[in-house]
């Protein structure tokens, strides 16, 4: 329950987890509580659970972690935990006073027998809607004839015999097996509801993930039970949102940070209360408590979004599965290019896994070339064999999606005198050049600057944009194709509301354009007038210092190649490379992410790196470098002397310290420690034995430190 408890010389939402009859604290520290905010809880027992899970698992703080759970309105005292509306109601009164005494205002003998008819009550709302104005009202009361009483919002149940807006679609063999996996297995008797277990429906995009979901969700419905779908990316939950209503006859809602706080109350509230049949939102979504919980969805569940990544650092993925399993109900991971510690979870038999290996209806897969970049002659970045089959494709009707996961005009500004760059004064970074409008900006800490006008070393007025972003290429495909639409889609772009909805509405219109995009647009999008796809640089994350770099790369690729050819016609994907010879690419050629995951994984299997292994990362930033290495230092030393107080030899090993990967960032310095074992007990042990020693260490206070366990990216 909540309380509202003295902290300091303030008064604070607090969060009463149990109750003691003991404590060990002097009476003369304890301070009492203020009083209780609710006469109910605020979390219901699972999501209890589920923040209790997140402290141990994380080895995080119970405050932060119950923070991430609670809606920001109900960390205010002032915000009941339950709606109130006002409602009108008849006095005694009005109930005995004769309708004809009111003959000279009929307006009000309107209203009064209105509300005779419902003597429960009826809001301003209802009243309004049924031409009753305050005014009337108002009068009413002035006489004694009404009254005004605070009454619990109620939230109307939906009718599981009027389910469907529209007809399903006709599966396939493949999703069929699918949709009655997830709803028979475990449950001979289908009036039954469905019980634990996870599946992976690691199908090839364009196969129908969607309908999949959708059919297996009406059932969910059916049973009275309700649904939540995570998906990675804000810009996705419109266009889902809009999929699901168009399906189902019930209340389908939105739960994303972009809703003020009131409007995801609103939300919490109606999910909490039963109302909400479907609940669509982004990581923080988990934690949404359902009254009927009967299945969670995690959409792509591949991607790094639903890790969050400051903070409580949880993953959103493991999160939903260990909630699914104190709920009780299937939990569905769906993805084209699964996770490798989902497929490992599938291959040890933790997850079920269920197959889609052909795109729906009559839709194809595209066909996969590879454009060697070296020595071939350039226009514009681009090799002339691409802008042909560009023009082709354009002249036939169709789009083209030209991705570049770099905003901005130009990564780098130089002067082509002396050589020297526009690097971040805060991070160890260039500067992106922006021409709309022009400026510099770190993409990294977000500073910003104003265009040089001669260079810093040499006085040289001969600088240069080099290198291209989403906006040069905006630019130069404008030039080559001057007739043509283009779309670019950006977090420069999109930043006004329903801008992003805009630009997709336009390209849905299937009038022939060429469509720029960063990975907004790799995952989640339906494009069905995209018949080519140009990936336009990818070399750098095939070579990235990142271990999970190639991973995450090769599914980036099979993403945004999947947008094209989604319909009727065949789909095309051109990637310009100066390394076609790489593994990763070769083995995607084939649209094979099998043949580059049994490539992959034994490497991680030899490193004894995740799936193989079990990870954690303790990071330290502070304004001087020595400062944060030597705290590291100091917190090795700690690990060591508990290793050497272990009866049995140390399964836990501690890699470092070492400078990040980007070392200076926002202007501290970064450093970290690895710790890796290939038992997680092990390793939970260890970290559970070696913070309390931290907190105590000279440096602890003089710099910023976390633990990431888990970490999915090693920046």
């Amino acid at each position: 329950m909540r309380a509202l408890v003295p902290f300091g010389k303030r008064h604070v939402v607090g969060i009463v987890t149990a109750v003691l009859t003991h404590t060990d604290i002097p009476a003369d520290k304890l301070k009492p509580i203020k009083r209780l905010l609710d006469e109910q809880p605020a979390l219901p027992p699972s999501i209890l659970a589920l923040c209790n899970w997140g402290i141990q698992y994380y080895h995080h703080s119970p405050g932060e972690v119950f923070k991430n759970a609670l809606p920001l309105a109900l960390r205010n005292e002032t915000t009941p935990l339950i709606e109130f509306v006002d409602t009108w109601q008849v006095s005694t009164k009005g109930k005995l006073i004769e309708l004809s005494s009111l003959s000279r205002a009929p307006k009000q003998v309107n209203a009064l027998t209105t509300l005779r008819n419902h003597p429960n009550g009826l809001t301003q709302t209802l009243l309004a809607g049924l031409d009753i104005k305050s005014p009337t009202l108002k009068a009413l009361r002035d006489k004694g004839l009404v009254e005004i009483h605070e009454k619990e919002q109620s939230y109307p149940s939906w009718a599981t015999d009027n389910l469907l807006r529209e007809a399903c679609l006709t599966l396939n063999e493949q999703q069929q097996h699918a949709v009655d996996t997830v709803l028979n297995t475990n449950q001979p008797n289908t009036d039954k509801n469905m019980s634990f277990a996870t599946y992976l429906l690691n199908g090839v995009t364009g196969s129908g993930k969607t309908e999949v979901y959708l059919q297996i969700i009406e059932h969910v419905l059916k049973a009275g039970n309700q649904a939540l779908i995570l998906v990675p990316e804000i810009g996705l939950t419109p266009q889902t949102l809009q999929r699901f209503q168009q399906r189902f006859n019930v209340p389908v809602l939105a739960l994303h940070s972009n809703l003020t706080a009131n409007q995801r109350l609103t939300v919490w509230r109606q999910a909490n209360a039963g109302c909400a049949a479907i609940v669509i939102g982004t990581r923080s979504a988990l934690f949404t408590p359902m009254k009927h919980p009967g299945l969670i969805i995690i959409d792509e569940e591949h991607d790094l979004s639903y890790k969050q990544q400051d903070g409580f650092r949880y993953s959103a993925r493991d999160m939903a599965i260990v909630r699914a399993k104190l709920e009780n109900i299937p939990v569905i991971l769906g993805t084209a290019t699964p996770s490798f510690e989902s497929l490992h979870n599938a291959k040890e038999g933790r997850y079920r896994q269920l197959s889609l290996t052909h795109r729906a209806g009559e839709a194809k897969l595209p066909t996969f070339e590879i454009t060697d970049l070296r020595k071939a002659e350039l226009k514009n970045g681009l090799c002339k064999s691409l802008i042909h089959a560009m023009g082709h494709e354009l002249k036939q009707g169709n789009q083209v999606l030209f991705f570049l996961n770099r905003r901005g005009y130009s990564p780098v500004f130089m002067c082509h005198d002396c050589g020297w760059n526009a690097a971040c004064v805060m991070c160890d970074a260039r500067m992106t050049y922006h021409r709309q409008p022009k400026h510099l900006h770190c993409h990294h800490c977000d500073y910003q600057s104003r265009i040089n006008l001669h260079c810093p070393d040499c006085n040289s007025t001969d600088l240069r944009a080099i290198g291209q972003g989403t906006e040069r290429v905006d630019e130069n495909l404008s030039e080559l194709f001057p007739k043509t639409r283009i779309i670019r889609i950006d977090r420069d772009t999109t930043r006004r509301k329903e801008s992003l909805e805009n630009h997709l509405k336009q390209v849905n219109s299937g009038e022939p354009c060429i469509l720029i995009g960063t990975q907004m647009l790799a995952k989640g999008h339906h494009f069905p007038h995209v018949t080519l796809v140009v990936i336009s640089d990818i070399d750098s994350g095939l070579f990235a210092s990142d271990f999970r770099a190639t991973e995450h790369t090769a599914q980036l690729i099979l993403q945004v190649a999947g947008r094209a050819g989604r319909a009727e016609k065949q789909g095309k994907v051109i990637l310009q490379s100066h390394n076609p010879e790489h593994m990763v690419l070769q083995s995607l050629q084939q649209q094979n992410y099998n043949a580059f995951i049994q490539h992959a994984l034994p490497e991680r299997k030899l490193t004894g790196l995740p799936p193989y292994g079990y990870i954690a990362m303790l990071r330290a930033e502070a304004a001087h470098a020595d400062m944060a290495s030597r705290f590291l230092e100091q917190v090795i030393e700690q690990f060591n002397n508990l290793s050497s107080q272990e009866p049995t030899p140390q399964t836990v090993e501690a890699w470092g310290p070492v400078p990040s990967l980007m070392m200076r960032k926002a202007g501290r310095f970064r450093f970290q420690v690895m710790l890796r074992s290939n038992d997680r007990l092990s390793l939970h042990k260890a970290i559970a034995e070696l913070l309390p020693q931290i907190e105590p260490l000279p440096d602890s206070r003089k710099v910023r430190w976390h633990l990431d366990v888990d970490p999915v990216q090693l920046d």
